[in-house]
């Protein structure tokens, strides 16, 4: 099967991406999300998650539409109920060397291949990814397909629970709260304490806070940012 990207008709929850996949004979469907793609801090997280059939879960969304409370009884009740889950991480530093999207690529195929089970057919939020498993890409895929959005759970809640400790390590920048977004906070400490080895130097918030991002190993291999 070629992998495929589809936009959906309309928005909604809508459990005929697994069911019709099932009359085909799939019985492994993965959902794939990731998380943090647009953060100036830390990894870029990914989940791969098959859900039963049924499923018995209520309340799965787009991890985006939840409250954190909500998130975290979510994602304790995937885990307790799926078939198989895996999260994975890619750090800041992959992220400046191969960008962000392929970096969310890369994490979206290790969660994949890290499943406990093996997928027989793979559905991504938005992408397609360089596995030998049959896939479709779903524009939207979190807000319209249950195994995506329970993904997006898990991708979001580990990585939110990664910021917590990050917020330890570096008190100041108020990980724990803005977990690594671009907030007026976060580019006010960026600004009075510099960044950390761990932002993405990549992120032109981020570069423009510190000239002397080459000396900690961020090149830019378009051009010289520094001169």
């Amino acid at each position: 099967m070629k992998p495929l990207l589809v936009r959906p008709r309309r928005l909604g929850i809508d459990p005929r991406w697994e069911s019709e996949l099932r009359k085909e004979g799939f019985s492994r469907i993965a959902g794939v999300d990731e998380a943090g793609r647009g953060c100036l801090f830390g990894p870029v997280a990914a989940a791969a998650v098959i859900l039963a059939d049924p499923h018995g879960l209520r309340g799965v969304d787009d991890s985006k539409k939840l409250s954190e409370a909500e998130r975290e009884r979510l994602c304790d009740l995937i885990v307790q109920r799926a078939l198989a889950w895996s999260v994975a991480m890619v750090d800041a530093s992959t992220i400046d060397r191969i960008n962000i999207l392929e970096a969310s690529r890369l994490a979206m195929r290790m969660a994949v291949e890290r499943l406990a089970l093996p997928a027989d057919m793979l559905l991504v939020d938005a992408l397609t990814l360089a596995l030998p498993i049959p896939q479709k890409g779903i524009i939207h895929g979190d807000a319209v397909c249950r195994s995506i959005a329970a993904a997006s759970i898990l991708a979001k809640v580990h990585r939110d629970r990664t910021m917590r400790e990050w917020d330890r390590l570096y008190p100041g920048f108020a990980f724990a709260s803005n977990k690594g977004y671009g907030t007026p906070e976060h580019l006010k400490a960026l600004q009075t304490l510099g960044p950390t080895a761990e932002h993405r130097f990549s992120y032109r918030p981020v570069r423009e806070c510190c000239r002397g991002a080459l000396c900690i190993g961020w090149q830019d291999p378009r051009q010289c940012l520094f001169e």
